[in-house]
């Protein structure tokens, strides 16, 4: 299996912007579903998005809807998470993820993606 590394998180005020990379080690990333999910403190692990080999990419949640964007870049084994108007409310360890197939009605279900990263930390300070 490969690995996936996040970074790019930190500390940011409310309003403020970062944009996540999840680099993967193999050179089959460009074969691999990749998602992102998010825990907060206390909280189950939430999904945010997927985004399948050739860029189809499935709905955000409404919470952040609109304010994230969601891109791979194939040719760099890299995905990317950009985060906009940032709140308090989106402070969570991001995480990506990835799998080599599932169908479209489990995208959304941690269980589905067998390859993790170890997680990046998103602060947003009111």
């Amino acid at each position: 299996q490969g690995q996936l590394v996040e970074t790019g998180g930190g500390l940011v005020q409310t309003g403020g912007s970062l944009k996540l990379s999840c680099a993967g080690s193999e050179r089959t990333f460009s074969s691999y579903i990749m998602a992102w999910f998010r825990q907060a403190p206390g909280k189950e692990r939430e999904f945010l998005v997927a985004i399948t080999r050739i860029g189809v990419r499935t709905d955000f949640p409404d919470s952040v809807k609109g304010r994230f964007t969601v891109s791979r870049d194939n040719a760099k084994n890299t995905l990317y998470l950009e985060m906009n108007s940032l709140t308090p409310e989106d402070t969570a360890l991001y995480y990506c993820a990835a799998t080599t197939f599932a169908s479209p009605g489990i995208l959304t279900m941690r269980g589905s993606y067998d390859i993790w990263g170890q997680g990046t930390q998103v602060t947003v300070s009111s």
